[in-house]
């Protein structure tokens, strides 16, 4: 097995807790989704599914730790969670107050000191495309799907 770095391991770690919403050490088909989708990745529902019928190696419907880990580490793709890295500093930029969230005035406020001033009609389309659960606020996750289009291709999926 090749060699991962103890850091990237940790980071993967954090990234698969994070989406482990309901805290039982595995992650269902939706929570996957839900993961590679933070990723910049947008999979359809077939290619969710074959990619967990290919990861999940004891066969109980979710994929463990170790099978995400030994499912993509030979194409562990350092960028990958440098991006998350990056990602996290571009939104703690944004969310000024650092309460975990970027609100409509800390998002126009940080577009106006990069120089590009938003309208409100402007505003009004950013909030609205990037807040997905439509609760007024852009979440971390909902942020780097937003900027994580740009993410390299990962596990042959491909970024739209």
């Amino acid at each position: 097995m090749a060699k991962i770095q103890s850091d990237q391991l940790k980071q993967l770690k954090d990234i698969f807790n994070r989406f482990d919403m309901n805290r039982d050490g595995s992650l269902t088909q939706l929570e996957l989704a839900a993961l590679l989708r933070s990723l910049g990745l947008k999979p359809t529902g077939d290619q969710i599914h074959v990619l967990l019928a290919n990861m999940d190696a004891n066969g109980n419907g979710s994929i463990e730790f170790d099978e995400l880990v030994d499912a993509i580490l030979p194409d562990l793709n350092e960028q990958i969670l440098i991006n998350q890295d990056q990602l996290m500093e571009v939104f703690r930029s944004f969310d000024r107050d650092g309460n975990g969230y970027i609100t409509a005035a800390e998002l126009a406020g940080q577009m106006a000191k990069m120089g590009h001033p938003l309208t409100y009609r402007e505003l009004s389309e950013m909030m609205r495309e990037a807040d997905t659960n439509g609760d007024g606020v852009i979440s971390f996750n909902e942020f780097a799907n937003i900027l994580g289009k740009s993410a390299v291709d990962y596990l042959g999926l491909s970024v739209s």
